[in-house]
């Protein structure tokens, strides 16, 4: 009887939302409806007539449960095809591409591959004996979290697949990216130099969790220079190889073909012909299929493809000098461009925001557009409040939303029914923030907000929310604390639309009901001042406030167990709390699977429509950012830039300086034009030199992604790569190691530099001898004179400064300091100003002078300056002998 009561539960739900006497008469008893469990998965009862057999774990999301798609193949319908959600597949409308396959991947996979010895061979990721290789949960089962449950250091969850053309193509790189938490796939491909500066850069900024290339990029003693490379960069990263017949440009084709949502179809017309990052995209789809076991519903992915001519290019090691997003003394800090710009409110705005200061934008009609809004902004302190304080900090991850959305697990378990409830919810209460949203937006005059607006204007957003309130009560609402959004959980199905969800949520409140006054009995017979408590580890349990000495002997009465005490407070449990908590949790899963098959028909209904939550996630994120900049500019003076072909800014600061220093810098001009693009800039070391460099390519960035910037006046020239290449007072190199570091960064500005470039050195040259330093320094300096690129050069080598009598484009700057006498009058020191003066500085001997500040005792710095002043006559009278014998 209890089986044949499960099936009509779950037929009756399947088949109708509105027949409330749908049930099957006579089912009334709770015994003759209660779903069969084994090791807390629940198992959906099968029809005899079903053709899914045992494994197909129930009804789909996508469609009705087997029992329903055998009643009606009873009924005359044999003719009718099963959806591939009702048969349990992931096709894609191709037999070959089901997970049932996917063993023969022979996939390879190491936590970090610095060697092919560690690799597990041949061991599918999900497989039990993956030592040494990095465990990875599917996130299926996890729900959304919201706003303010998330860091600003959120858990890597992007995975990459990459792949290098071969022969006369090698060098063509495709790559494939997608988010387990938002549900985009993002294309590449691009030709890149021996370095692969751009593969790496890219790969920085997406911070992948994991990294899928061919076997054959790592075969053993012919590894190609490509995987040495990522391998070496990302070692905390786990790299996994598949066989290259899975990088299939025609399935990757045909997989975006059948997976693409219709608003972005004009992808095909782009990547037609991109042959690698198509082939890449098939990779990763298999692999994700297989590692997620689950699959994305059809036409549900964002897809898009990313050239490398739409934003500006910033190696990862510039990333690093600047401090954009991590703080190289420690990475918890928050002193970060990221750090000073950071007032979002929504997942998806803080991860838009990172990504745009990593690849600034290079077209200026849309950089103007985003500074219009945030002018707007600034303008209508109303509009600011309201959509900031009022409407998005109420949005949840709405990209990890539609990610779990689309997807479409193999498997259903308690814990899978749970996450689309949860979701639901979560959709349900985003949907109802759209009209408050568009209604804040309604009267505004900017181009893109308008544009907004009548993107909020899609019926389907209705549609949607219209179809949920159908099913779903109206009170239902996403609640902090997990004891009040189980509870929404529940509850969230209205009542009479299935017989025995109703039966089972009475019996549920009885049971809770029964644990409170269980626990006022106990308060009662003991005189205690208990009290019933939730967590959703323990579940209900007894917690009490009291003073040791209160207690008959200093001790719990006998039946209380699992006891644990902080401070003055107890918490514990009985034997009879431990038994209603097994039935409530019992009653719990019962209602959670009727309550998923009834969502799962509502999602199925729905999916149709939900691709235009696409467009409310961009906008939600795209309004968060610029509300960010906005908010930015309220504390402090920042200015609207302006884009000219000259780099001008008055009395510019530096934005993370002033955060740390809580008050403004010494502010200073900087002024380059085609005619005057190359800067040297001398100074006393501690004058400010690095400082500056960082701040005017710090501001550059700021302006470039459409955000104010620290000045009175500014205006910029669009840069297309931004390069630094800054010495680190800190180093703890040997010399060797840093000279070689410092020609590698030259080398690879050299390579890659054009004439749109900002380039910024410091103190080049420093890792070898004088000499040396000065001859580097002028042929780098000679070759970049060359490009149009702006350039600033800081340097100690006072020698560089004459080359502006050769080259009319070359300006030279200093930082100015004065000498200042101690009150006893025997002794100068330093006072270093932080402002900038046109020339070259007449400082010398500066590491004398640090050394006079310093506790270094007198009579080693009296013998430095004796020995320093005859050295140098030496060096002056060596010169004079070679000037006479020429």
């Amino acid at each position: 009887m209890a089986g044949a009561g499960g099936r009509a539960a779950a037929s009756a739900t399947s088949e109708s939302y509105t027949g409330r006497g749908s049930s099957t008469p006579g089912v009334g008893g709770r015994t003759e409806h209660t779903p069969r469990y084994t090791l807390g998965l629940l198992q959906t009862p099968h029809s005899s007539e079903s053709t899914g057999g045992a494994s197909s774990g129930g009804a789909r999301p996508g469609g009705s449960s087997e029992e329903g798609l055998a009643a009606r193949r009873a009924a005359g319908n044999s003719a009718v095809k099963p959806s591939v959600s009702e048969r349990g597949e992931s096709c894609f409308g191709d037999k070959s591409s089901c997970v049932e396959n996917t063993n023969t991947l022979n996939l390879t996979s190491s936590s970090s591959v610095r060697g092919l010895n560690s690799t597990c061979i041949g061991r599918t990721p999900l497989s039990s004996g993956r030592s040494g290789c990095r465990s990875r949960t599917p996130l299926m089962g996890y729900s959304v979290t919201s706003s303010s449950a998330v860091s600003a250091h959120t858990v890597a969850s992007v995975i990459v697949a990459v792949v290098e053309g071969r022969g006369l193509a090698r060098g063509e790189v495709g790559m494939a990216s997608i988010d387990l938490k938002n549900p985009e796939m993002i294309l590449s491909q691009f030709a890149d130099n021996t370095t692969y500066a751009k593969v790496i850069t890219k790969l920085k900024i997406l911070t992948p969790l994991e990294i899928i290339m061919s076997n054959t990029a790592c075969d053993a003693g012919n590894t190609t220079n490509l995987f040495s490379l990522i391998t070496e960069h990302f070692k905390n990263v786990t790299f996994t190889t598949v066989q290259r017949k899975y990088f299939n440009e025609t399935k990757g084709l045909e997989y975006i073909e059948q997976l693409c949502a219709s608003e972005f179809s004009t992808i095909f017309m782009e990547v037609q012909s991109k042959y690698y990052c198509l082939a890449a995209a098939a990779a990763l789809l298999k692999y994700v299929e297989f590692i997620q076991n689950a699959v994305y519903a059809p036409k549900s992915l964002k897809v898009r493809f990313q050239g490398s001519e739409k934003t500006a290019m910033i190696d990862s090691s510039s990333a690093q000098n600047l401090e954009l997003v991590i703080n190289n003394r420690d990475s918890r800090n928050g002193h970060t461009l990221l750090g000073v710009l950071n007032y979002t409110k929504t997942p998806g705005g803080s991860r838009r925001l990172r990504s745009n200061i990593l690849e600034p934008l290079v077209d200026a009609e849309t950089i103007n557009t985003r500074l219009d809004c945030v002018q707007e902004l600034l303008q209508d302190e109303e509009l600011f409040f309201g959509l900031q304080g009022g409407i998005i900090s109420k949005f949840l991850d709405t990209e990890q939303l539609l990610s779990v959305l689309v997807q479409i697990p193999k498997q259903d378990t308690v814990k899978t029914a749970e996450s689309k409830i949860t979701n639901l919810i979560y959709l349900k209460h985003t949907l109802e923030l759209v009209e408050p949203l568009k209604a804040a937006l309604r009267s505004c005059n900017t181009q893109l907000l308008k544009a907004y607006y009548n993107s909020l204007e899609d019926t389907r957003f209705g549609i949607i929310l219209e179809k949920i309130t159908s099913v779903i009560n109206d009170d239902t609402r996403y609640t902090k604390g997990c004891l009040s959004m189980r509870t929404q959980k529940c509850y969230a199905v209205k009542p009479n639309i299935n017989e025995f969800l109703d039966i089972a949520r009475r019996t549920y409140t009885e049971i809770v009901d029964d644990i409170a006054g269980m626990i006022m009995q106990l308060a009662e017979k003991y005189s205690l001042p208990m009290k019933t408590s939730f967590s959703s580890a323990r579940g209900f349990f007894i917690q009490m406030n009291a003073d040791c000495s209160t207690l008959p002997n200093g001790q719990l009465p006998s039946e209380f167990t699992k006891i644990t005490k902080m401070k003055n407070t107890y918490s514990f449990t009985s034997a009879d709390l431990i038994k209603m908590n097994e039935r409530c949790q019992e009653s719990l899963r019962e209602i959670y699977h009727m309550t998923y098959l009834i969502v799962c028909k509502l999602l199925n209904e729905i999916y149709e429509h939900i691709h235009c939550l696409y467009k409310l996630s961009d906008i939600v994120s795209m309004l968060d950012m610029l509300l960010s900049f906005a908010h930015a500019c309220t504390l402090s003076d920042y200015v609207r830039p302006e884009f000219t072909d000259t780099l001008a800014i008055k009395q510019g600061w530096h934005p993370i300086l002033e955060k740390i220093a809580m008050e403004k810098p010494v502010s200073n001009n900087t002024y380059l034009t085609e005619g005057n693009n190359f800067v040297i800039i001398t100074g006393p070391n501690m004058s400010g030199k690095s400082t500056y460099l960082k701040q005017i390519a710090l501001c550059q960035i700021m302006a470039q992604i459409g955000s104010y910037v620290p000045a009175e006046y500014c205006s910029f020239r669009i840069a297309e790569q931004i390069f630094t290449r800054i010495g680190m007072d800190d180093d703890i190199e040997t010399n060797a190691s840093t000279f070689m570091k410092e020609m590698k960064e030259i080398t690879y500005i050299i390579q890659n530099a054009n004439d749109k470039s900002l380039i910024i050195i410091d103190e080049l040259g420093r890792g070898t001898s004088a000499e040396e330093g000065i001859g580097i320094c002028y042929a780098a300096c000679e070759y970049l004179l060359n490009l149009k690129a702006f350039t600033l050069f800081a340097t100690h080598f006072l020698e560089l400064c004459h080359i502006d009598t050769l080259y009319p484009n070359v300006e030279n700057y200093h930082f100015e300091v004065q000498h200042v006498r101690s009150s006893a009058g025997n002794k100068e020191k330093i006072a270093y100003t932080y402002t900038l003066s046109k020339g070259y500085t007449e400082e010398k001997n500066y590491g004398l002078k640090a050394a006079e500040v310093s506790s270094l005792p007198s009579s080693i710095i009296l013998d430095a300056k004796e020995i320093t002043s005859h050295i140098a006559k030496q060096i002056l009278n060596s010169t004079d002998r070679r000037a006479l014998l020429r």
